[in-house]
Protein backbone atom coordinates (compact mmCIF):
# COMPACT_ATOMS: atom_id res chain seq x y z
CA UNK A 1 0.00 0.00 0.00
CA UNK A 2 2.93 2.14 1.03
CA UNK A 3 4.66 1.96 -2.38
CA UNK A 4 1.73 2.41 -4.54
CA UNK A 5 0.84 5.95 -2.75
CA UNK A 6 5.06 6.79 -3.10
CA UNK A 7 4.78 5.91 -7.08
CA UNK A 8 1.45 7.51 -7.02
CA UNK A 9 3.37 10.74 -5.14
CA UNK A 10 6.17 10.48 -7.50
CA UNK A 11 3.96 10.18 -10.87
CA UNK A 12 2.45 13.14 -9.74
CA UNK A 13 4.92 14.93 -9.13
CA UNK A 14 6.27 14.46 -12.69
CA UNK A 15 3.57 15.19 -14.57
CA UNK A 16 3.69 18.57 -12.64
CA UNK A 17 7.05 19.25 -13.46
CA UNK A 18 6.94 18.18 -16.88
CA UNK A 19 4.07 20.88 -17.18
CA UNK A 20 6.13 23.48 -15.65
CA UNK A 21 8.86 23.01 -17.96
CA UNK A 22 6.27 22.98 -21.00
CA UNK A 23 4.66 25.84 -20.13
CA UNK A 24 8.10 27.54 -19.45
CA UNK A 25 8.66 27.02 -22.90
CA UNK A 26 5.46 27.78 -24.64
CA UNK A 27 5.85 31.17 -22.71
CA UNK A 28 8.96 32.39 -24.96
CA UNK A 29 7.86 35.20 -28.00
CA UNK A 30 8.44 33.74 -31.70
CA UNK A 31 9.89 36.13 -33.60
CA UNK A 32 9.67 36.23 -37.89
CA UNK A 33 12.40 38.11 -40.30
CA UNK A 34 10.16 40.09 -42.62
CA UNK A 35 13.21 41.38 -44.45
CA UNK A 36 16.17 42.65 -44.40
CA UNK A 37 18.43 45.22 -46.44
CA UNK A 38 21.41 46.55 -46.74
CA UNK A 39 22.13 50.62 -45.85
CA UNK A 40 23.21 51.42 -49.02
CA UNK A 41 24.99 55.15 -47.65
CA UNK A 42 26.12 53.25 -44.69
CA UNK A 43 28.84 50.49 -45.23
CA UNK A 44 28.48 47.80 -43.75
CA UNK A 45 25.62 48.43 -41.66
CA UNK A 46 21.56 46.73 -42.27
CA UNK A 47 18.44 47.49 -41.34
CA UNK A 48 16.30 44.33 -40.14
CA UNK A 49 12.72 43.84 -40.06
CA UNK A 50 10.71 41.27 -37.85
CA UNK A 51 7.57 40.52 -35.57
CA UNK A 52 7.54 39.31 -32.18
CA UNK A 53 4.72 37.24 -31.30
CA UNK A 54 4.35 37.14 -27.58
CA UNK A 55 1.85 33.87 -26.17
CA UNK A 56 -0.12 35.33 -22.84
CA UNK A 57 2.01 35.73 -20.14
CA UNK A 58 4.68 35.11 -22.84
CA UNK A 59 8.03 36.97 -22.08
CA UNK A 60 11.82 37.54 -23.37
CA UNK A 61 14.95 37.01 -21.01
CA UNK A 62 17.15 39.85 -20.18
CA UNK A 63 19.08 41.13 -23.65
CA UNK A 64 20.37 43.31 -26.14
CA UNK A 65 20.43 44.58 -29.47
CA UNK A 66 23.67 46.29 -30.13
CA UNK A 67 21.51 47.86 -33.16
CA UNK A 68 19.27 50.55 -32.71
CA UNK A 69 15.45 49.25 -32.40
CA UNK A 70 12.27 50.96 -33.22
CA UNK A 71 9.14 49.22 -31.52
CA UNK A 72 5.78 49.79 -33.03
CA UNK A 73 3.41 47.58 -30.95
CA UNK A 74 0.41 46.19 -33.82
CA UNK A 75 -1.71 44.35 -30.88
CA UNK A 76 -2.09 43.63 -27.00
CA UNK A 77 -0.34 45.30 -24.46
CA UNK A 78 3.48 44.99 -23.60
CA UNK A 79 5.31 45.93 -20.96
CA UNK A 80 9.05 47.66 -21.52
CA UNK A 81 12.27 48.87 -19.82
CA UNK A 82 15.83 49.07 -19.98
CA UNK A 83 18.41 49.52 -17.63
CA UNK A 84 18.33 52.83 -15.86
CA UNK A 85 15.05 53.56 -17.58
CA UNK A 86 11.24 53.43 -16.21
CA UNK A 87 8.93 50.43 -17.03
CA UNK A 88 6.42 51.31 -19.54
CA UNK A 89 3.09 49.40 -21.05
CA UNK A 90 2.45 49.91 -24.40
CA UNK A 91 -0.75 49.36 -26.19
CA UNK A 92 -1.14 49.25 -29.95
CA UNK A 93 0.08 51.97 -31.98
CA UNK A 94 2.65 53.02 -29.34
CA UNK A 95 6.26 52.72 -29.93
CA UNK A 96 9.72 52.46 -28.06
CA UNK A 97 12.95 52.53 -28.57
CA UNK A 98 16.36 50.78 -27.74
CA UNK A 99 19.82 52.40 -28.49
CA UNK A 100 22.68 50.38 -29.55
CA UNK A 101 24.17 50.37 -25.49
CA UNK A 102 20.66 49.27 -24.02
CA UNK A 103 20.08 46.66 -21.71
CA UNK A 104 16.16 45.07 -22.05
CA UNK A 105 15.68 44.17 -18.58
CA UNK A 106 11.90 43.75 -19.12
CA UNK A 107 10.17 42.33 -22.13
CA UNK A 108 6.87 41.09 -21.51
CA UNK A 109 3.24 40.43 -22.39
CA UNK A 110 0.95 42.45 -19.98
CA UNK A 111 -1.68 40.55 -20.63
CA UNK A 112 -2.00 36.73 -19.27
CA UNK A 113 -5.03 35.76 -21.61
CA UNK A 114 -4.37 37.54 -24.39
CA UNK A 115 -1.24 37.05 -27.08
CA UNK A 116 0.63 40.44 -28.09
CA UNK A 117 2.25 41.34 -31.44
CA UNK A 118 5.04 44.39 -32.23
CA UNK A 119 7.17 45.41 -35.21
CA UNK A 120 10.63 45.81 -34.56
CA UNK A 121 13.07 47.37 -36.95
CA UNK A 122 16.37 47.02 -36.17
CA UNK A 123 19.60 49.66 -37.80
CA UNK A 124 22.69 47.43 -37.02
CA UNK A 125 25.90 46.78 -38.06
CA UNK A 126 25.77 43.74 -40.65
CA UNK A 127 26.35 39.99 -39.62
CA UNK A 128 25.71 40.76 -35.95
CA UNK A 129 23.31 38.91 -34.26
CA UNK A 130 19.95 40.06 -34.03
CA UNK A 131 19.70 39.41 -30.02
CA UNK A 132 22.59 39.35 -27.32
CA UNK A 133 21.20 37.18 -24.07
CA UNK A 134 22.55 39.21 -20.82
CA UNK A 135 23.46 37.39 -17.65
Amino acid sequence: MYKKSVMKGTTITLLLLCLMISMGAAQEPNVAKLMSKDLKDNSGKEAVMITVEYPPGGSSGVHRHDAQAFVYVLEGSLVMQVKGGKEVTLAPGQTFYEGPDDVHVVDRNASTTKPAKMLVTLLKDKGKPLLVPVK
